[in-house]
């Protein structure tokens, strides 16, 4: 009698323990929760794409401003990424930049660190741009909320006319972000 009960608080502790640890998993693949530096080189800084002594020196209506700027932007398409990245699970938050929708049903999207990045501001670095494709699609009610997308990261890049993305998801789940 004993011996059975053990077995069955073995198999029910078994049964708790593979709920707990599948919730931090998809497709047999732990999910590895991302914060934004991450996706940037240890040693990137955006020194490496501002001169800041270059820009202070010229004036908005000089000539030579907008070959900077154009300069400026050509470096931040290209900006380095992090090779380890590849083939990673992740989980991280951001906010929603409209590619492909059918309605409020967006399928494609940029996934970027803050709000207004390539709609109301030039787009950030593209080590800071995900590409996201999620075929069931996502409501997106409201571009100034903030959302969780998890799925598998692939480091190559995507172009479009609004900026260039230095990563590409497939995402397999993405929920509103909650403090």
């Amino acid at each position: 009698m004993f011996s059975l009960f053990r077995k069955i608080v073995v198999l029910c502790s078994l049964i708790f323990s593979m709920q707990v640890y599948s919730a931090d998993m998809i497709n047999g693949e732990e999910i590895k929760e991302v914060e934004w530096e991450q996706l940037m080189p240890a040693d990137f800084t955006f020194d490496d794409i501002f001169d800041v002594e270059k820009l202070a020196a010229i004036d908005d209506f000089d000539p030579k401003a907008q070959q900077i700027l154009d300069e400026m932007m050509i470096a931040m398409q290209s900006a380095p990424i992090v090779p380890e990245m590849d083939g990673q699970m992740v989980k991280l938050p951001g906010y929603v930049v409209p590619i492909e929708a059918d309605g409020l049903n967006v399928t494609e999207f940029f996934l970027v660190p803050y709000f207004g990045a390539c709609i109301h501001t030039p787009p950030p670095p593209s080590n800071q741009i995900i590409y996201v494709r999620f075929e069931p699609g996502t409501k997106v009610e409201n571009l100034y909320d903030a959302i969780w997308v998890t799925g598998k990261l692939k480091t190559e890049s995507m172009q479009h006319e609004l900026a260039t993305s230095g990563y590409i998801m497939d995402a397999f789940q993405i929920a509103p972000y909650e403090l």
